[in-house]
């Protein structure tokens, strides 16, 4: 406003300014000695057109401006408006669900007196809590029955705690039986038997647990032969029965950490008892003697012998008893695995994941690097994109190392780092989908590169493939006859050029038959018809014409020489 007042003020003083100037021409004009061409009417309705055009101007701005002021009004009137109405349906919402939420709370709390008024009896050792009716959330215990007679923790003797309600197992009834019996064998061939229901049963084997007598002593049964007696040091990935073996190892680990993490500090100690825990440790010993012949490289952060190892530290409860550098050198071997991050914080290995990731950079593995600095939350420390580039660079560093010669095995080599860079940029792809940093690296550069690589893989693969030879086809128009695959045929016509043509009218395959020329049939056969003599009188003379009727004129006969 106030530049505006100040452009007004010198329109206004514009007559006085041309009036000053009207005197000071004046003057000149007096005083000059020679006529000047210039008028001074002319100058005057040059300065008053000017004046008239800047003030024409002025009022479109002023226009334009009470315009604009008047749109931003409305406009601040209908957000006004709007965050009303937004307002008030959120308060509505929240005294809904406030609703919801009391009559919920009243219902559980109903549900929980009637429980806790109902009498409750202690089982007798060797029979199982029944089952409650009220619900299937997690089971606990408490250690209301726990003394010096009773060292191994078994549930024979300890309570189920009322507030946290019993199990239930949906799908599998089976699983109560085989804990009940602590059967770790038959555990191992049922979970073995169920692996595409993998899912389900990691859901419902820590409620299973609960039916056995001791759960902690079942999964340290089922843990032998995780190393064959025979042969130690035998490569599980060679060996599929191996192998799955040790992965259920893994799984009941987890299941029963999953049953642990629900218990009360008492409970807890009721289950993991002391000689439990020897137990363990001396599994745990025997073991880590064979984790030193692994390669970090080899392992490429996905070795189930060291997650095996670390999975029993931390679901026992047993890692104070190890070092803590020795652990740290296994983490980079399951850095792959998607448990990596849970499982180092159980371990408390969390104050030390800064120097894990720079170890697992410096080792070329970028993708486990981010994974776990998204895990820790050090992405500030550790930027996402810089890892993922440098991963990238690496990657296509070592497919254009490896383009030698034109040899086989060098195309071989070729094709090999061809497809690793293809690798890595579907992997770099995932991550930043995982993680949703398609705003601070786009992903598609990356996928016009895939494309890019695929192509010349079809490509060179076309042009590698042999190509079939054509027949050649002989010359001149030859008669269109299916080949006859039986070329034995005695009633068949060979061409010019090899091919059989088979007669119109083939001999009767009974004709030939051996019993009809015996004497016996000789004798019977009728006599033959005596033969028929035909004469043959020549045909008239046509004259001299040509057998499409056209007549020619003959030459005469050649003359008789004696």
């Amino acid at each position: 406003m106030e530049d505006t007042r100040s452009v007004a003020s010198l329109m206004d003083s514009t007559s006085s300014k041309i009036q000053q100037l009207q005197k000071a021409f004046a003057e000149l004009e007096s005083q000059r000695a020679v006529t000047l061409n210039l008028k001074w009417k002319e100058l005057e309705e040059h300065f008053h057109g000017l004046e008239r055009s800047l003030k024409r101007r002025f009022h479109e701005l002023e226009d334009q401006e009470k315009e604009y002021e008047t749109k931003t009004r409305k406009a601040q009137e209908l957000l006004e408006k709007k965050k009303a109405a937004v307002e008030a349906k959120e308060k509505a919402s929240l005294e809904r669900l406030q609703k919801k939420r009391d009559a919920a709370m009243f219902t559980i709390n109903s549900a929980l007196d009637k429980y806790n008024n109902a009498p409750i009896s202690k089982p007798s050792v060797g029979e199982r809590w029944p089952q409650n009716p009220v619900g299937d959330s997690s089971n606990a215990f408490s250690t209301d029955s726990i003394t010096d007679d009773n060292p191994d923790g078994t549930v024979h003797d300890v309570q189920i705690s009322p507030v946290m309600g019993n199990f239930e197992v949906k799908a599998y009834p089976q699983l109560l039986k085989l804990c009940g019996d602590m059967d770790s064998t038959g555990l191992h061939k049922f979970v073995s038997d169920n692996r595409k229901n993998l899912a389900s049963l990691k859901e419902e084997i820590p409620m299973a647990f609960r039916a056995a007598a001791n759960p902690a002593s079942l999964v340290l049964d089922s843990l032998e032969g995780f190393y064959p007696m025979e042969a130690p040091t035998a490569d599980g990935k060679k060996d599929a029965n191996l192998l799955g073996m040790r992965r259920t190892c893994i799984m009941l680990m987890e299941c029963l950490s999953i049953l642990l993490s629900g218990l009360d500090p008492n409970s807890l100690a009721a289950v993991l008892s002391q000689n439990v825990k020897r137990r363990a440790k001396s599994i745990a010993e025997g073991w880590n003697p064979l984790l030193e012949s692994l390669d970090m490289d080899a392992c490429n952060g996905n070795s189930l012998e060291a997650h095996a190892f670390l999975q029993l530290l931390a679901t026992f409860a047993i890692v104070g008893d190890f070092k803590e550098d020795e652990l740290l050198k296994l983490i980079p071997m399951v850095s792959r695995r998607r448990q990596a991050a849970e499982l180092c914080r159980s371990l408390g290995l969390a104050g030390k994941m800064p120097g894990v990731i720079e170890v697992l950079v410096n080792s070329g593995k970028q993708i486990d690097a981010v994974n776990l600095a998204f895990a820790f939350e050090l992405t500030e420390q550790f930027s996402p994109v810089s890892l993922l580039k440098s991963y990238l660079t690496e990657a296509r560093r070592s497919s254009t190392q490896g383009r030698p010669g034109n040899a086989s095995p060098a195309v071989q080599a070729s094709d090999e780092f061809n497809e690793r860079e293809l690798t890595g940029l579907k992997t770099v792809i995932k991550c930043i989908e995982e993680h949703n940093l398609e705003e601070q690296y786009p992903a598609e550069p990356l996928h016009k590169r895939i494309l890019q690589l695929e192509k010349a893989k079809a490509d060179k693969k076309r042009a590698t493939e042999p190509t079939k030879p054509q027949p050649k086809r002989p010359r001149g128009a030859q008669p269109r006859v299916p080949d006859n695959n039986n070329n034995n045929n005695n009633n068949n016509i060979k061409t010019g050029y090899g091919r059989v043509i088979p007669e119109r009218y083939p001999q009767y395959v009974y004709d030939n038959r051996p019993f009809l020329s015996g004497p016996i049939m000789a004798a019977q056969a009728p006599p033959p018809p005596p033969p028929q003599t035909y004469t043959f009188s020549p045909a008239p003379a046509h004259g001299n014409f040509y057998g499409n009727c056209y007549q020619y004129q003959a030459p005469p006969p050649p003359a008789y020489f004696h």
